[in-house]
């Protein structure tokens, strides 16, 4: 008699439908601050469940994320197979460029006090141990439009089939369940922007602005939005990710942006999505878009699934002491260390 199959681990809410209220906020955890960071991530499901429980037609949700350089900060035992530091890309005339962050909470509901609420706890729980390096706080704009009037993530799978996009299986079985993000701050040009008329707009983008509807291939440009964001592998597969992009702003500062977060059960989908759109489709064919919109942050984060969460593995251990010298022969010898030896990751301040 076979046994029955086991269930697949529950991931985090990274398949959740948009809300009109979000909050990102990207952290460094400092020197020292590493069990703090263990414990409140160890923490994060019941912190939901206490903040959401307040308002609980809210829907409060949170997806918290780790950077490659923390977690073997963090963690010991074996890593997610895909994590890595987020890619610069330097196209021949714009950039996407790496910023620092080792934690990522994606806060979503409906109303912005609950977001508020849980973020203000995570601070409350790790001060003095992580440094803030981005937060924004993201709205509805109308019918999920973006602050350059177009509707944003009309694309993005739901359900099963944003299931089958983000979420890893069995091609990294100790990670089943989880999800890669990567997350940039694009900060919008409009009055350029909206020096365009209202057609010269559509192709930029390669939809309609009122309607929403893609444009005929006929007339849609290569170097438009849509065209460079569609991946299509040979054999007519499209690869998709899971957006949840949300608008952001200071309409006292002049500044308007959109907040692009992508989960994908690949990060190599996402990355091939940025190289398109920054070095070009071919090269030199970049995303016309980025003519208004400019990327300041980028960094990479691994979600592990819930479980992982809820029961954490244990931190790294000390470094083992150093393994003798191989005696000498009758060649030189090659002195060997246990040690890995990895040193910090580099990466850049925002342009």
């Amino acid at each position: 008699m076979t046994a029955p199959p086991q269930p697949s681990p529950e991931p985090q809410p990274v398949v959740t439908p948009l809300r009109t209220a979000a909050i990102f906020l990207v952290l460094t955890v400092n020197p020292g601050g590493e069990a703090a960071a263990r414990d409140l991530l160890a923490d994060v499901p019941a912190l939901q469940r206490s903040v959401g429980f307040r308002l609980p037609e809210a829907d409060l949700a949170c997806v918290a994320g780790i950077g490659s350089a923390a977690w073997d900060r963090l963690f010991g035992g074996p890593r997610p197979a895909e994590l890595h530091p987020f890619r610069e890309l330097h196209g021949a005339r714009h950039q996407a460029s790496a910023t620092p962050g080792d934690l990522l909470f994606h806060l979503r509901a409906s109303q912005m006090d609950l977001c508020f609420e849980f973020a203000t706890q995570v601070m409350n729980r790790l001060a003095g141990a992580v440094t803030v390096q981005d937060e924004v706080h993201g709205f509805r704009y109308f019918d999920e439009r973006d602050l350059l009037g177009f509707v944003d993530g009309t694309e993005s799978p739901g359900g099963r089939a944003g299931e089958a996009a983000a979420l890893i299986g069995a091609q990294d079985p100790d990670f089943a369940g989880g999800s890669y993000v990567i997350v940039q701050k694009y900060l919008h040009d409009v009055d350029t922007w909206n020096a365009l008329t209202v057609e010269e707009q559509e192709l930029v983008i390669g939809r309609t602005k009122l309607a929403d509807i893609e444009l005929p291939d006929d007339v849609k440009p290569s170097n438009s939005h849509v065209a460079l964001n569609t991946i299509t592998e040979p054999d007519g597969t499209e690869r998709q990710i899971v957006r949840a992009n949300m608008p952001f702003g200071s309409a006292g500062r002049g500044e308007f942006g959109t907040y692009y977060i992508g989960y994908a059960a690949s990060p190599s989908v996402t990355e091939q999505m940025l190289e398109n759109m920054f070095i070009g489709k071919p090269p030199g064919n970049y995303d016309r878009i980025l003519d208004f919109s400019t990327a300041v942050t980028g960094t990479l984060f691994f979600v592990p699934p819930a479980g992982f969460l809820d029961d954490l593995p244990d931190p790294p251990g000390p470094p083992g002491p150093p393994r003798p010298q191989d005696p000498p022969g009758p060649g030189p010898s090659s002195p060997t260390s246990g040690s890995l030896g990895i040193g910090g990751l580099k990466r850049s301040n925002p342009q």
